[in-house]
């Protein structure tokens, strides 16, 4: 199982998967260039979403088919410090499947 977390520092903000930072995935699209972000919806947390996605799924199709919708329930409605486990993800795409 892999945690994802994201946090607010005075540095800025760090997302990790597993201790290692969380992979942009901007090869596989590019909304935005200015990283991540979370707690709102837009280009940052559509980029943070995918990545999510990308790395959790580990199917590029799945990942972009998923993105926006995942990025509306879950990445815009993170806290300002955050953890997502591999179960958390996969509970989040069933109920949006079962929307």
């Amino acid at each position: 199982m892999k945690t994802f977390k994201g946090a607010r520092t005075i540095d800025g903000i760090r997302v990790s998967v597993d201790d290692r930072p969380l992979d942009e995935n901007y090869g596989l699209k590019r909304f935005t260039t200015r990283g991540f972000e979370w707690t709102y919806e837009g280009d940052e947390p559509s980029q943070l979403a995918l990545a999510i996605l990308a790395e959790h799924l580990g199917d590029d199709q799945k990942s972009l088919e998923n993105c926006d919708a995942f990025m509306k329930a879950v990445v815009a409605n993170l806290d300002n410090d955050w953890e997502l486990t591999s179960e958390d993800i996969d509970k989040a795409l069933a109920e949006i499947a079962g929307a």
